[in-house]
Protein backbone atom coordinates (compact mmCIF):
# COMPACT_ATOMS: atom_id res chain seq x y z
CA UNK A 1 0.00 0.00 0.00
CA UNK A 2 1.15 3.35 -0.54
CA UNK A 3 0.05 6.71 1.84
CA UNK A 4 1.39 9.97 -0.10
CA UNK A 5 1.05 12.82 2.97
CA UNK A 6 0.89 16.08 2.08
CA UNK A 7 2.16 18.37 5.15
CA UNK A 8 5.09 21.23 5.77
CA UNK A 9 7.33 21.29 8.10
CA UNK A 10 5.85 24.24 9.91
CA UNK A 11 2.51 22.81 10.39
CA UNK A 12 2.21 21.91 14.43
CA UNK A 13 -1.24 19.59 13.56
CA UNK A 14 1.08 18.07 10.48
CA UNK A 15 3.11 16.55 13.30
CA UNK A 16 1.24 15.71 15.69
CA UNK A 17 -0.19 13.44 12.66
CA UNK A 18 2.70 12.45 11.92
CA UNK A 19 3.02 10.29 15.25
CA UNK A 20 -0.48 9.39 15.38
CA UNK A 21 0.06 7.67 11.95
CA UNK A 22 3.37 6.40 12.98
CA UNK A 23 1.72 4.62 15.86
CA UNK A 24 -0.80 3.43 13.62
CA UNK A 25 1.35 1.77 11.27
CA UNK A 26 3.11 0.38 14.15
CA UNK A 27 -0.22 -1.94 14.73
CA UNK A 28 -1.36 -2.37 11.26
CA UNK A 29 -0.60 -5.90 9.67
CA UNK A 30 0.36 -5.08 6.31
CA UNK A 31 3.54 -3.48 4.58
CA UNK A 32 3.21 0.46 3.56
CA UNK A 33 4.91 2.84 1.89
CA UNK A 34 4.94 6.63 2.87
CA UNK A 35 5.69 9.01 1.20
CA UNK A 36 6.05 12.99 2.18
CA UNK A 37 4.79 15.50 -0.95
CA UNK A 38 5.35 19.18 -0.12
CA UNK A 39 2.61 21.72 1.17
CA UNK A 40 3.47 25.66 2.24
CA UNK A 41 0.99 26.93 4.63
CA UNK A 42 3.03 30.20 4.21
CA UNK A 43 5.21 30.32 1.10
CA UNK A 44 5.63 33.81 0.96
CA UNK A 45 7.50 33.76 4.22
CA UNK A 46 10.47 35.76 3.97
CA UNK A 47 13.90 34.10 3.83
CA UNK A 48 14.94 35.46 6.87
CA UNK A 49 13.66 33.83 10.27
CA UNK A 50 11.55 35.47 13.05
CA UNK A 51 10.05 34.91 16.67
CA UNK A 52 7.34 32.49 15.75
CA UNK A 53 5.29 33.93 18.72
CA UNK A 54 5.95 37.20 17.23
CA UNK A 55 4.83 36.05 13.42
CA UNK A 56 1.68 34.05 14.56
CA UNK A 57 0.28 37.19 17.06
CA UNK A 58 0.91 39.09 14.14
CA UNK A 59 -1.82 37.19 12.00
CA UNK A 60 -4.36 36.06 14.50
CA UNK A 61 -4.33 38.03 17.44
CA UNK A 62 -5.01 37.84 20.53
CA UNK A 63 -6.15 33.74 20.15
CA UNK A 64 -2.59 33.16 18.65
CA UNK A 65 -1.17 32.00 22.67
CA UNK A 66 -4.20 30.02 23.05
CA UNK A 67 -3.87 27.79 20.20
CA UNK A 68 0.11 26.99 20.60
CA UNK A 69 -1.22 26.13 23.81
CA UNK A 70 -3.70 23.81 22.54
CA UNK A 71 -1.31 22.04 20.01
CA UNK A 72 1.34 21.59 23.04
CA UNK A 73 -0.90 19.91 25.40
CA UNK A 74 -2.30 17.48 22.62
CA UNK A 75 1.37 16.66 21.89
CA UNK A 76 2.41 15.73 24.78
CA UNK A 77 -0.08 12.92 24.22
CA UNK A 78 2.37 11.56 21.32
CA UNK A 79 5.74 12.30 23.00
CA UNK A 80 6.57 16.04 21.01
CA UNK A 81 7.70 19.10 23.23
CA UNK A 82 7.17 21.69 21.43
CA UNK A 83 8.99 24.88 22.31
CA UNK A 84 6.93 27.92 20.47
CA UNK A 85 8.96 30.17 22.51
CA UNK A 86 11.87 28.92 20.49
CA UNK A 87 10.25 28.59 17.24
CA UNK A 88 11.50 30.74 14.35
CA UNK A 89 9.25 31.20 11.47
CA UNK A 90 11.01 29.96 8.02
CA UNK A 91 10.33 29.65 4.60
CA UNK A 92 9.81 26.13 4.10
CA UNK A 93 10.94 25.51 0.81
CA UNK A 94 14.33 24.49 0.99
CA UNK A 95 13.52 21.87 3.89
CA UNK A 96 11.26 20.59 0.94
CA UNK A 97 13.63 20.25 -1.63
CA UNK A 98 15.80 18.34 0.84
CA UNK A 99 12.91 15.89 1.66
CA UNK A 100 12.36 15.23 -1.93
CA UNK A 101 16.58 14.64 -2.55
CA UNK A 102 15.65 12.02 0.44
CA UNK A 103 13.15 10.28 -1.22
CA UNK A 104 14.60 10.05 -4.75
CA UNK A 105 18.18 9.13 -3.75
CA UNK A 106 17.74 7.64 -0.21
CA UNK A 107 13.75 5.71 -0.51
CA UNK A 108 10.91 6.98 1.67
CA UNK A 109 12.17 5.08 4.63
CA UNK A 110 15.06 8.07 5.23
CA UNK A 111 12.82 10.67 3.69
CA UNK A 112 10.58 9.67 6.65
CA UNK A 113 13.20 10.00 9.29
CA UNK A 114 14.46 13.02 7.81
CA UNK A 115 10.55 14.76 7.99
CA UNK A 116 10.60 14.07 11.54
CA UNK A 117 14.01 15.34 12.07
CA UNK A 118 13.30 18.51 10.18
CA UNK A 119 9.87 18.80 12.11
CA UNK A 120 11.78 18.26 16.10
CA UNK A 121 14.22 21.01 14.48
CA UNK A 122 11.83 23.27 14.20
CA UNK A 123 9.24 23.04 16.92
CA UNK A 124 11.40 21.22 19.25
CA UNK A 125 15.03 22.81 18.79
CA UNK A 126 14.42 26.77 17.61
CA UNK A 127 16.43 25.43 14.47
CA UNK A 128 15.99 27.97 10.91
CA UNK A 129 15.00 25.52 8.72
CA UNK A 130 15.63 27.66 6.32
CA UNK A 131 19.29 28.13 6.60
CA UNK A 132 21.23 25.82 4.67
CA UNK A 133 23.46 25.26 7.16
CA UNK A 134 21.18 24.43 9.82
CA UNK A 135 19.09 21.99 7.18
CA UNK A 136 22.39 20.43 6.32
CA UNK A 137 23.48 18.89 9.89
CA UNK A 138 19.59 17.88 10.24
CA UNK A 139 20.37 16.16 7.67
CA UNK A 140 23.55 14.66 7.95
CA UNK A 141 22.55 13.54 11.41
CA UNK A 142 19.39 11.84 9.52
CA UNK A 143 21.81 9.48 7.36
CA UNK A 144 22.21 12.26 4.23
CA UNK A 145 25.75 12.79 3.02
CA UNK A 146 27.20 16.15 4.14
CA UNK A 147 28.76 16.90 0.80
CA UNK A 148 25.69 15.62 -1.25
CA UNK A 149 23.71 17.50 0.91
CA UNK A 150 25.18 21.10 0.51
CA UNK A 151 25.96 20.65 -2.92
CA UNK A 152 22.20 20.41 -3.40
CA UNK A 153 21.46 23.25 -1.44
CA UNK A 154 23.50 25.57 -2.50
CA UNK A 155 22.32 25.24 -6.08
CA UNK A 156 18.76 25.02 -7.35
CA UNK A 157 18.41 21.16 -7.95
CA UNK A 158 15.16 19.42 -6.97
CA UNK A 159 13.27 23.04 -6.97
CA UNK A 160 11.18 22.61 -10.48
CA UNK A 161 10.00 19.47 -9.20
CA UNK A 162 9.30 20.17 -5.70
CA UNK A 163 7.31 23.42 -6.89
CA UNK A 164 5.27 20.96 -9.51
CA UNK A 165 4.78 19.01 -6.56
CA UNK A 166 3.22 22.19 -4.65
CA UNK A 167 0.98 22.85 -8.01
CA UNK A 168 -0.19 19.40 -7.99
CA UNK A 169 -1.32 19.89 -4.35
CA UNK A 170 -3.63 22.92 -5.31
CA UNK A 171 -4.61 20.66 -8.06
CA UNK A 172 -5.90 18.32 -6.18
CA UNK A 173 -7.92 20.90 -4.38
CA UNK A 174 -5.70 20.05 -0.98
CA UNK A 175 -6.40 23.34 1.19
CA UNK A 176 -5.37 22.12 4.66
CA UNK A 177 -2.48 19.89 5.73
CA UNK A 178 -2.12 16.96 7.09
CA UNK A 179 -3.54 15.00 4.39
CA UNK A 180 -3.34 11.35 4.22
CA UNK A 181 -3.91 10.10 0.20
CA UNK A 182 -4.16 6.03 0.65
CA UNK A 183 -3.36 4.26 -2.91
CA UNK A 184 -4.07 8.09 -4.87
CA UNK A 185 -7.93 7.38 -4.32
CA UNK A 186 -9.02 7.57 -0.81
CA UNK A 187 -8.26 10.87 1.45
CA UNK A 188 -8.07 11.63 5.42
CA UNK A 189 -7.65 15.40 6.19
CA UNK A 190 -6.07 15.96 9.71
CA UNK A 191 -3.84 14.79 12.20
CA UNK A 192 -6.80 11.82 12.99
CA UNK A 193 -6.54 10.03 15.98
CA UNK A 194 -4.44 6.78 15.67
CA UNK A 195 -7.45 4.74 16.05
CA UNK A 196 -9.05 6.55 13.09
CA UNK A 197 -5.62 5.96 10.87
CA UNK A 198 -5.97 2.09 11.60
CA UNK A 199 -9.25 1.83 10.95
CA UNK A 200 -8.30 2.90 7.15
CA UNK A 201 -5.53 1.10 6.74
CA UNK A 202 -7.14 -2.05 7.27
CA UNK A 203 -10.02 -0.87 5.02
CA UNK A 204 -8.02 -0.07 2.25
CA UNK A 205 -6.18 -3.12 2.28
CA UNK A 206 -9.04 -5.16 2.71
CA UNK A 207 -9.98 -3.41 -0.75
CA UNK A 208 -13.92 -2.78 0.78
CA UNK A 209 -12.86 0.71 1.90
CA UNK A 210 -15.77 3.44 0.52
CA UNK A 211 -14.16 6.97 -0.26
CA UNK A 212 -13.08 8.76 2.59
CA UNK A 213 -13.78 12.52 2.55
CA UNK A 214 -11.95 15.05 4.93
CA UNK A 215 -12.29 14.38 7.83
CA UNK A 216 -11.15 16.54 10.83
CA UNK A 217 -10.88 20.20 10.22
CA UNK A 218 -13.79 21.84 8.60
CA UNK A 219 -12.26 24.56 7.54
CA UNK A 220 -11.51 27.85 9.08
CA UNK A 221 -8.09 29.28 9.99
CA UNK A 222 -4.52 28.45 11.26
CA UNK A 223 -4.51 25.06 13.08
CA UNK A 224 -7.82 24.43 14.65
CA UNK A 225 -8.62 20.92 15.55
CA UNK A 226 -6.77 18.39 13.54
CA UNK A 227 -5.41 20.00 10.49
CA UNK A 228 -3.81 23.94 9.51
CA UNK A 229 -5.28 25.90 6.79
CA UNK A 230 -4.41 28.60 5.19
Amino acid sequence: MKVEIYSDIACPWCYIGKRRFDEALGRFDGEVEVVYRPYQLVPDAPATASPHRAWLAERYGPQSRAMDDRVTELGRTVGISYDFDAALHANTFLGHRLLHLAETEYGSAVQGQLKEALLKAHFSDGVDVGDRAALTEVAVAAGLDRQRVAGYLAGEEGAEEVRAQLAEARELGISAVPTFVFEGRWAVQGGQETETFLKVLEQVAAETAQEVGPAGAEGGEACADGACAI
